[in-house]
């Protein structure tokens, strides 16, 4: 008898595998805006990126008996290797006896979300690592403000980089930014921008803008602000530190099929899944093991528009 496979051998509680597939963690806000998940049968391929070719004129002009021609999109470029992020979540008995004589409190369902929390936040910090590094964007699509320039200075101005750095998008990939992603200080010194307001009100007496107005005024259609925080082991970080974002991100359904899109979440079908929990009477407790299988991918650098040290 053949050898089982981990994958195999593993007993699933469809029941928390439901709950685990269903739940969106905000501490990945960012990382599904810009890195959207596309499922994917294999855990190494290919990634699927755009050329100039998937824009060139095609004359689709027949004469009667001529071969009909064909045209291909996107291209195989760099290789993906999923990578496997496994981790357990406990619940004690005695706060199993508690909870089973209150209000109906389902500890399980309760430790499986707790532990996708801390895999969120490793996913999110790897995307934010991957959005943020300079050496992945040409020179013509991504900027470090200093000075004056910095959207927390009054003499910036934020409207106008902004709509350069979209344009610079458009004329690469033909599609213009639908998303800004921003760190929280970024996010506040746009939302009391005194030029930012200025476009919105005439009003000497002004709120700060909310995250409809920011998105109305850049004509973009969703504002994400990377909320996410690590502890460094001397004090708390912005996951995605003072940078913003533009980028041109599609569908799931799209990216299955290619796009010029600035990244994806290549990640394991059927994943994640929640193995039946099993206890373990040293530790008087029971455990739920997540298990999951992904990589986030830069597939088109030129579909963004970094900002770097956007404040000071």
């Amino acid at each position: 008898m053949p050898q089982q496979t981990p994958g195999q051998a593993r007993v699933v509680d469809p029941i928390l595998t439901a709950v685990a597939r269903g739940y969106r963690s905000p501490k990945a806000a960012i990382a599904n805006a810009l890195f959207p998940i596309v499922p994917v049968g294999l855990r190494a391929g290919r990634i699927i990126s755009f050329g100039t070719d998937d824009f060139k004129l095609v004359s689709t002009a027949r004469a009667p008996g001529a071969n009909t021609k064909r045209v291909q999109f996107g291209f195989a470029s760099e290789s993906y290797s999923l990578v496997d992020h496994r981790l357990e979540g406990a619940v004690p008995n005695e706060l199993q006896e508690e909870a089973s004589n209150g209000p109906g409190i389902d500890l399980s369902a309760n430790a499986v979300r707790r532990v996708q929390n801390t895999m969120a936040l490793e996913r999110e910090k790897l995307a934010a690592d991957l959005a943020r590094d300079e050496s992945k964007y040409p020179s013509s699509n991504k900027e470090t403000l200093s000075g004056t320039s910095q959207w927390s200075n009054a003499a910036s101005d934020p409207f106008t980089d902004i709509m350069e750095g979209k344009e610079i998008v458009r004329s690469k990939t033909g599609e213009r930014p639908n998303v800004l992603a921003l760190a929280p200080k970024v996010l506040t010194a746009l939302r009391t921008h005194p030029k930012v307001l200025d476009r919105l009100s005439t009003a000497s007496d002004r709120p700060p803008a909310t995250l409809q107005q920011l998105q109305a005024l850049f004509e973009l259609q969703q504002i994400v602000e990377g909320e996410a925080v690590y502890h460094d082991g001397t004090q708390f970080q912005d996951v995605w530190g003072k940078d913003a974002v533009l980028a041109f991100t599609t569908p799931a359904s799209m990216q299955e099929m290619g796009s010029p899109n600035f990244g994806y979440t290549y990640q394991l079908e059927g994943r994640p899944i929640v193995e039946e929990g099993y206890e373990e009477r040293n530790a008087n407790s029971w455990f739920y093991p997540v298990t999951d299988a992904y990589q986030p991918v830069l597939a088109g650098a030129t579909a963004g528009f970094l900002f770097k040290n956007a404040v000071a």
